[in-house]
């Protein structure tokens, strides 16, 4: 089967959370299937690594969404959420167009929101949408502070569902990363009739079996961009109210912080470090005591948390951190949701190697049998057929 796979991330290096899951997911087509790549980038890239998958690479370059450019000033008066209608690149419209013109495909995976939106650009070929996720739109339209933000909140959530009620029907069937994504999109939008797969994050396992670095006592880690607002949310939330009282304990205590920070404040730089980009990721998980996810909003899984699994340092997350993971408090990781809990999970297994070990081998355990895309790839492969055909 020849496969067009668009992608609003270009997967190599996989750097984030987004580019690891469209990563492993064209390797594993590839390895049944023809993909051709087409995907924005934000920077000069080497394409070299992806041509090992995909015969034909292409890139165009991608704009960040800016509220003030006169395209998302008239957005305010479209039926599309304005980022939407910012972000549209014709260029990539006119890309997709030349490729399907050029060469015959049997389906397309356009991969999350900002690539389904081309999707009159393929409305007469089989097609997935891939990773659907709207938890972060609905979580802040109905749970935020101060009526003007949840105002603006609800207004983008309305359009939002204009929108996708609009295209939905463009896709023979939607995956989604986790259960409760699932649910969103069957309980908003019930015309939508096709199949919806729950295909979860997950890591290749034999990319994480060699590191074993020495752990550096009383260290922390968190790793996720705050280009994603929800982990910016997540790190003010723990710098300013957990942190401290983790130090007023152990005060050597160290938090590594990577990924691109954006120039965003923290409440504090006391113990902290700002990384920024890494590259042996890896290695600097396997090396912390402990693995943070405090995270207060948004969807899908959480790959920081199946990483650190993967890698053997265990992790304390929020219940909304670890949503959609089939964990269990207290054997796969520890779950608190406040501060004063959370701080007294990260200092037990700081100061208890025995219940840090112990959480470390069942959380491999578990990636092992439920997260590991040898496995998860199958149900991808059976999905994608019963869609062509």
């Amino acid at each position: 089967m020849r496969i067009l796979f668009l992608s609003r991330w270009f997967p190599h290096p996989p750097s984030n959370g987004s580019k690891l899951r469209i990563y492993n997911l064209i390797k594993g087509l590839s390895k049944n299937h023809e993909v051709t790549l087409l995907s924005f980038t934000e920077s000069i890239v080497d394409t070299a690594e992806m041509k090992k998958f995909c015969p034909e690479v292409k890139v165009v370059p991608w704009t960040d969404f800016d509220p003030t450019r006169w395209k998302a000033r008239l957005g305010i008066f479209r039926l599309e959420p304005r980022s939407i209608v910012d972000t549209f690149s014709s260029e990539m419209a006119e890309a997709i167009t030349e490729t399907l013109r050029a060469d015959k495909y049997d389906l397309v995976i356009a991969s999350q929101l900002q690539m389904a939106a081309y999707g009159p650009r393929f409305r007469h070929i089989p097609s997935i949408f891939e990773e659907f996720e709207i938890g972060l739109f609905h979580d802040r339209a109905f749970s935020s502070d101060g009526t003007k933000l949840r105002l603006r909140y609800a207004l983008t959530w309305f359009k939002l569902r204009l929108y996708l009620s609009r295209i939905l029907n463009t896709f023979r069937a939607c995956t989604v990363a986790s259960k409760r994504e699932a649910e969103l999109l069957q309980a908003n939008f019930p015309a939508y009739r096709k199949p919806i797969s729950v295909i979860p994050n997950g890591v290749d396992l034999d990319e994480y079996r060699n590191f074993a670095p020495p752990k550096k006592d009383n260290t922390l880690v968190f790793t996720g961009s705050f280009r994603y607002r929800a982990n910016y949310e997540a790190m003010l939330w723990f710098v300013e109210k957990v942190f401290p009282l983790i130090l007023q304990h152990l005060p050597d205590t160290r938090l590594f912080i990577t990924g691109d920070h954006q120039n965003l404040p923290l409440p504090s730089q006391k113990n902290i470090t700002l990384t920024g980009h890494v590259d042996n990721l890896k290695t600097l998980v396997a090396s912390a005591n402990v693995s943070i996810a405090p995270l207060l909003s948004g969807g899908g899984t959480r790959l920081k948390i199946l990483e650190a699994m993967a890698l053997g340092t265990p992790v304390v997350a929020t219940s909304k951190g670890a949503e959609g993971l089939e964990v269990i408090a207290g054997e796969h990781l520890l779950l608190a949701d406040t501060p004063a809990d959370f701080a007294e999970c990260v200092i037990r297994l700081l100061a208890d190697g025995q219940s840090n070990r112990g959480l470390a081998k069942n959380a491999f355990q578990l990636v092992q049998e439920k997260y590991n895309w040898d496995t998860m790839i199958l149900d991808y492969l059976r999905l994608i057929e019963i869609v062509a055909r």
